[in-house]
């Protein structure tokens, strides 16, 4: 008798999987927490904002029935990590999917405004959190036989703005330490990059959106990306869709040159 699953269904399964999404309250983040536990996932919402955590969690426990866990954690804080990692594996006993993709890529009027506290902010939590937290899981992943780290970087790491270059430079990084996991932790736990473009999240509220329309004319698909689409990239390579995929960068930019 047929179950009715597809193969498609079968195949980004993530049916009792755990999957650890900083960045997981908002935003992208939100969207990939939401996707894998519709995929039959249990997840962990980590970010900065507890209330914020915690609404997503309980919306995504009545829509599909799965457990989630909210956790407040500043992913910049190297110290605040082991905590996280704890909690996660106290609750569910593993984590299998690890999505670094919390991030911050703040404004500044001149390269010169830039102070040595906004550097360092912006490079603890794009870079050397997600060093970290990949540390402490991706052993403990290597211990329980597998796992999936997502990277979440840039396309700004591949062609830097001098609006944006603490963050570029910072996710240049995070391509980087992505292809050195890969080695460090396979055979059985892979890691890649996913690599959005501009999509329009609640960060995009503080763009000027007339001008970055107008450059999105130049991209292949001439528009920008709305957040459920980076949901098919997401479940690729946190699942066993990409078996065969590791020390990668997928990028989802529409087609930026």
């Amino acid at each position: 008798m047929s179950s009715g699953r597809g193969y498609a269904d079968e195949l980004f399964d993530l049916t009792d999987r755990v999957v650890l999404v900083t960045g997981g309250s908002r935003g992208l983040g939100r969207e990939m927490a939401f996707a894998a536990a519709k995929c039959g996932a249990d997840v962990v919402i980590a970010s900065r904002k507890y209330d914020a955590c915690v609404a997503t969690a309980e919306e995504i426990s009545a829509a599909t029935g799965r457990a989630a866990l909210p956790y407040q954690v500043h992913v910049g804080h190297w110290d605040e990590l082991d905590g996280l990692v704890d909690a996660a594996y106290d609750r569910f006993g593993k984590v299998d999917v690890l999505i670094n993709n919390a991030g911050l890529s703040p404004l500044y009027e001149s390269l010169t405004s830039v102070t040595e506290k906004l550097f360092d902010v912006v490079v603890n939590l794009n870079l050397k959190g997600p060093f970290r937290l990949s540390a402490l899981i991706g052993e403990r992943m290597v211990a329980d036989g597998g796992g999936s780290i997502i990277n979440v970087s840039s396309t700004g790491s591949l062609r830097p703005g001098p609006h944006e270059l603490p963050y570029a430079a910072a996710k240049a990084g995070l391509n980087a330490l992505t292809e050195g996991l890969a080695k460090a932790y396979g055979p059985t736990v892979r890691v890649n990059t996913l690599m959005p473009g501009p999509f329009l999240t609640d960060i995009s509220k503080a763009w000027d959106i007339p001008a970055v329309e107008q450059g999105a004319q130049a991209f292949a698909l001439k528009r920008l990306g709305q957040p459920a689409e980076i949901i098919g990239a997401a479940l690729f390579l946190a699942s066993d869709a990409s078996s065969y995929t590791s020390g990668s960068i997928l990028r989802v930019d529409g087609g930026i040159p």
